[in-house]
C-alpha cells in the first residue's frame, strides 16, 4: 500500500525487487517508480544492499564451503555402504544437514527477517570453529568402488614373499593422505579414527596409488582395520606357502575384502586378535 506521504514502503519495495508483487500490484508499484523520484532512490538504495550482501557471500562464505566433489564423492561412498550391508544406518541418515549448508541457510533467514522488518540487518551465522568445522562423517568398512577399484604393480612371487616388514606395512606419504581424505569428503579427520589403508596391500603386489587407497575406520565395532590387517597377513602368507594364486588373493581382496575375510578365516564374524587368531594359525 501507499504511505500517507504517497510514497511506497519497503516492504512494497522489497517485494518488487524480489519480483513477488501480483501482477496487477507489480504495475502500479513500476508506475509509481516512474514517476516518483523518492521511491527510486530509496529502491536503488534497496538494491545496492542486496547487491553488497551477495558480493559479501561470494567473497567470505563460498570460499570456505568445502569443494562440490568432497560432498559428492561422501555421498557415492554412503550409497555403497549401505548397499553392501543393508539396514546399517537408520532413517534419518540422510536428513543430517552439514554444518556450511546449515550456516548458509541462516544467512538467508537472517537476510529476509531483516529485509520484512525494513533495517535490512545482515549478519553471518557461522558454526563455532567456522565453515569448514564439518563433523566428520565415520566411515564405513568397505571403500567405494568409484574412487578405490585397488590396482597393483608387476610383481612375482619371489617379489611379494622377499619384501622387507617395514615395505609390507609403509605409511602414506602426508600429501595423499590429505589428498584421500578430500577425495572421500572427510574433514578434519582425526588420526586415530582413520587408516589410510592399501586395498591390495603392497605384500600383495598393492600399489601406492590412489585408486588403491581409501580411509578406513579404526573405530567401526565390527569390520575395521584391525580385521583387515589380519586379512592382509593371513592372505601374504598363504599366497607366499603356494595355497593362493597371487592374483586370485588380489582380486577377492579387491572385490570385497570382508567376504574374502569369511572365505579364508571360514567365519562369518572377525576372529579375535589374539587368541581365535591363534587357533586358527595353529589349525592352518
Amino acid at each position: 500500500m501507499l504511505t500517507g506521504g504517497f510514497h511506497l514502503t519497503d516492504q512494497d519495495l522489497l517485494l518488487a525487487a524480489d519480483g513477488e508483487l501480483p501482477t496487477r500490484r507489480a504495475a502500479q508499484v513500476g508506475a509509481h517508480l516512474a514517476a516518483c523520484w523518492d521511491c527510486r532512490a530509496r529502491m536503488t538504495e534497496i538494491e545496492g544492499t542486496i547487491a553488497d550482501f551477495a558480493r559479501v557471500h561470494r567473497q567470505t562464505l563460498d570460499p570456505q564451503l568445502p569443494p562440490i566433489t568432497g560432498p559428492r564423492a561422501l555421498l557415492r561412498a554412503q550409497l555403497a555402504e549401505l548397499e553392501a550391508e543393508p539396514n546399517s544406518a537408520p532413517w534419518w541418515y540422510f536428513f543430517r544437514i552439514p554444518s556450511a549448508a546449515l550456516a548458509a541457510a541462516c544467512i538467508c533467514v537472517a537476510f529476509f527477517i531483516a529485509a520484512a522488518g525494513g533495517k535490512l540487518l545482515f549478519r553471518h551465522f557461522i558454526p563455532r570453529g567456522g565453515i569448514s568445522a564439518v563433523v566428520p562423517f565415520e566411515r564405513g568398512t568397505i571403500p567405494n568402488r568409484n574412487l578405490t577399484p585397488g590396482a597393483t604393480r608387476a610383481v612375482t612371487i619371489g617379489d611379494v614373499c622377499s619384501m622387507a616388514h617395514e615395505e609390507v606395512v609403509r605409511a602414506v606419504p602426508t600429501p595423499l593422505r590429505q589428498e584421500i581424505f578430500q577425495e572421500y569428503g572427510i574433514v578434519n579427520a582425526r588420526a586415530d579414527d582413520y587408516e589410510i589403508d592399501y586395498l591390495i596391500a603392497p605384500g600383495l603386489g598393492g600399489t601406492e596409488d590412489i585408486h588403491n587407497l581409501w580411509p578406513e575406520s579404526y573405530t567401526s565395532p565390527t569390520w575395521n582395520a584391525h580385521v583387515k590387517d589380519a586379512l592382509e597377513e593371513h592372505l601374504h602368507q598363504m599366497v607366499c606357502a603356494g595355497k593362493v594364486d597371487l592374483s586370485t588373493a588380489q582380486h577377492d581382496i579387491a572385490a570385497d575384502w570382508i567376504a574374502a575375510y569369511k572365505k579364508y578365516f571360514h567365519t562369518d564374524r572377525p576372529l579375535a586378535l589374539s587368541s581365535d587368531l591363534l587357533q586358527f594359525a595353529g589349525a592352518s
